[in-house]
């Protein structure tokens, strides 16, 4: 074991003599890294948001058949019914406004709740990571901003905030472990209503965030509310809330769907790239290799020395690129929104360390093929290489 240690400083000055040939590889491998653990980032925040778990209790009733919250329309007054229905905890009326409806990065949602509901929305008392309580009960144009949708728009507390055509004072900067709570602004329900000119004023919300007693009659509930209100004027369309987001998200969806594939392809760019310097590397070592023979170097040991060639260009390259995607990640606070419902891009260090991983596996695969060609290499024949 001593003998493959002490090869290390050997391997490690082979990489930097040929500086150019190493920094490109590094480089390459680094944008392909990049690439795939941002795409795994990607669909770890749509697993997270769209996988239903068995505890799971919270509904979306929403308008039937309508999308963009701009479309559905529902009376406020639906909520005592919804609250009347067996197997209901707690009922929530929503008015939501987007900035803009269709799928992109950067988008503003405002979610409009009554005062005394903000506890039921947000899961328990908020959790401030700036602000003070008191000023979101004491001012109707304040908003609690979560702090991704913060950090993207570099809002702070006190500050006057405007989008959509309406503006908001910001009260207080919300921390919560759901993406949807980090990528909203909070306002009160009848301030949102009187501003939105769409659909005139109170008394008219987008949909009802409905907690149920017992999650494993959540599709029951649902059923049940839809068939209250099935003759009404405004049939209803309710589904569990995770369920509401993969329908409402289908575009982003099938786009990280689509991005795997590109995830595929960075992989196998990965390979190549190592394989293409190891090949080369080797072909400028023939008789490096044959000298090392005469010195008592066994095949094995000259085997290993490239194997740990092509691990270490892959460990640096996909560290690179796994970092710089944790740092982007971390530093932009993307979001995917669709129709009001925000998909937040996963930031788990996990994703880093499995890329830096495969980088490291597919430089060894990489340096297969060189390695066992270098270990059988006659002394002879190399010294005679020119």
């Amino acid at each position: 074991m001593r003998r493959f240690l002490a090869t290390i400083p050997t391997v490690w000055r082979q990489i930097v003599r040929a500086r150019v040939r190493s920094a490109l590889t590094i480089t390459g491998i680094a944008l392909a890294m990049f690439l795939f653990t941002s795409v795994e980032a990607m669909r770890e925040g749509v697993r997270a948001a769209t996988e239903s778990a068995a505890d799971d209790a919270t509904l979306v009733v929403y308008r039937e058949n309508r999308f963009c919250p701009f479309s559905s329309r529902l009376p406020q007054y639906y909520g005592d019914r919804i609250e009347r229905i067996e197997g209901v905890e707690s009922v929530v009326p929503v008015q939501i406004l987007v900035s803009n409806c269709r799928a992109s990065l950067d988008v503003v949602t405002f979610r409009g709740v009554p005062p005394t509901d903000i506890v039921d929305m947000l899961g328990g008392v908020p959790d401030l990571v700036e602000g003070d309580p008191t000023d979101w009960d004491s001012r109707s144009d304040s908003a609690l901003v979560g702090e991704s949708l913060a950090a993207r728009r570099g809002i702070s507390v006190g500050d006057r905030f405007s989008a959509a055509g309406i503006t908001v004072y910001v009260s207080g900067i919300v921390a919560s472990d759901r993406a949807q709570d980090r990528n909203v602004a909070y306002v009160h329900l009848p301030f949102l209503q009187e501003s939105v000119r769409r659909g005139g004023t109170g008394g008219i919300v987008t949909q009802f965030q409905v907690v149920v007693d017992d999650p494993t009659r959540i599709d029951e509930v649902a059923r049940l509310i839809d068939d209250e209100f099935a003759s009404d004027e405004h049939p209803t369309s309710t589904w569990p809330e995770k369920a509401f987001t993969g329908r409402a998200a289908r575009d982003i969806v099938q786009l990280v769907g689509f991005a795997a594939w590109l995830g595929w392809g960075s992989l196998a760019a990965v390979l190549a790239l190592v394989a293409n310097a190891i090949v080369l590397a080797m072909r400028d070592r023939i008789r490096d290799h044959a000298v090392l023979q005469t010195l008592g170097f066994t095949g094995g040991l000259i085997a290993w020395m490239v194997l740990l060639e092509g691990a270490i260009l892959g460990l640096v390259g996909g560290a690179v690129g796994a970092l710089a995607t944790f740092v982007a990640i971390a530093i932009g606070r993307f979001g995917m929104t669709m129709e009001g419902v925000s998909i937040e891009i996963a930031n788990d260090p996990l994703i880093a360390l499995v890329g830096a991983g495969i980088s490291v596996a597919l430089g060894l695969l990489a340096g297969a093929v060189p390695a066992v060609r270098a270990a059988r290499a006659g002394i002879v024949q190399g010294l005679r290489a020119v």
